[in-house]
């Protein structure tokens, strides 16, 4: 019970009152900021928000992420590493809130935030195979000397990783962000599914930092949610977005290379993006700029509200999260594929379906 309330209960309380008190102030210094979205200036095809909206999320969620890591993680060259790492993805996101970055260049700071934790040592030197066995990255290796310390570099492990983690903080931010409240909540969720993993190995104390690491992420976005529900006060915004993908995919790391379950548990985010990606590269669009074909875009268009569509979100979320628990590698693989059928069912339905005017719901 001790180490249930050290590892998670603490850290998670205190990440979820950090973000919820910091928020507020955000919200109150945004138009300093200049970090306001109006839709009536903002004319993107996406935007879907009808009043003028604070970005900035990224900022109070870092700042839980930093003094509860502080706190609670020990501070080694992994916890520096994901703090860095953090770090650069909140002033990009900040910037990109006032500024509205190209998004080829928020892409390459993206790759220079995934390598912060990687340079620490963090990396993935097996993964399961879904056929039978494991596939080995961690050869072939350059070793070297610096300073009298040896130092390696795990080529594959590294590549890998850090593919992984910018792939991850793309998926989150243009397949779990769209209405008010969905990205916050899928990220609570797919951090408890990791943090309830790792309990399971808690007697193996390497785990402990995960746990922690979990704990706080899903505290973070918990304490911010209330902000970010409908209705909105304020936006993840690009920060808040990458940055959840970017936690969750070290966690995946971290956990003993939980990288199959957590493809499972945000397999709407997934799979939704795959799908969009591939219909802006058929229609000879670049696949990074946003448009309004994402699955929460056609769920709104289809007559449900806003709040109607967290939910399912969060709904399926948690229905494959309960899966990733209690599934091996194998079946993980059947789940994906299935997911993958019958969401490309429902977009295909909808995408079909004429369009009703009026028909969207805002709340």
């Amino acid at each position: 019970m001790n180490n249930l309330r050290n590892l998670f209960l603490l850290p998670w309380l205190t990440a979820a009152i950090v973000a919820f008190v910091s928020t507020p102030l955000v919200i109150k210094f945004a138009e300093k900021l200049g970090i306001i979205d109006d839709p009536r200036r903002n004319k993107h095809p996406k935007v879907i928000h009808t009043y003028p909206t604070p970005r900035g999320g990224g900022i109070p969620i870092f700042l839980a992420l930093l003094i509860c890591g502080l706190v609670f993680l020990p501070i080694d060259k992994h916890t520096v590493g994901i703090l860095v790492g953090a770090a650069i993805l909140v002033v990009m996101g900040t910037l990109d809130d006032k500024l509205n970055l190209n998004p080829y260049l928020r892409l390459g700071l993206g790759f220079l935030a995934a390598a912060a934790p990687i340079a620490a040592g963090i990396g993935i030197s097996f993964i399961s195979n879904p056929l039978g066995g494991i596939i080995d990255l961690s050869q072939p290796q350059i070793n070297f000397t610096i300073l009298g310390a040896t130092h390696s570099i795990w080529i594959l492990s590294d590549i890998f990783a850090l593919l992984w983690i910018t792939f991850l903080m793309n998926i989150v931010n243009m397949g779990a962000k769209g209405v008010d409240g969905q990205l916050s909540g899928v990220t609570v969720i797919a951090a408890l599914t990791i943090a309830f993993l790792s309990l399971r190995f808690s007697a193996d104390i390497a785990q402990w930092p995960v746990i922690i690491l979990a704990a706080i992420t899903a505290g973070a976005y918990l304490g911010f949610l209330p902000w970010h529900i409908f209705p909105q006060k304020i936006m993840p915004g690009y920060g808040g977005s990458t940055m959840a993908g970017y936690l969750l995919a070290v966690l995946s790391i971290l956990s003993t290379t939980k990288v199959g379950a957590l493809m499972v548990v945000l397999g709407i985010p997934l799979i939704d993006t795959g799908y969009t990606v591939v219909r802006r590269v058929l229609n000879g669009k670049s696949p990074v700029w946003g448009d309004r074909g994402h699955l929460h875009h056609r769920l709104l268009d289809a007559g449900l509200s806003k709040r109607q569509v967290s939910y399912f979100y969060w709904g399926v979320t948690g229905i494959l999260g309960f899966l990733a628990l209690n599934l091996n590698t194998t079946t993980k693989l059947y789940t994906m594929i299935g997911v993958a059928l019958g969401l490309g069912g429902l977009i295909i339905w909808l995408t079909s379906r004429p369009k009703q005017p009026g028909r969207q719901k805002t709340r």
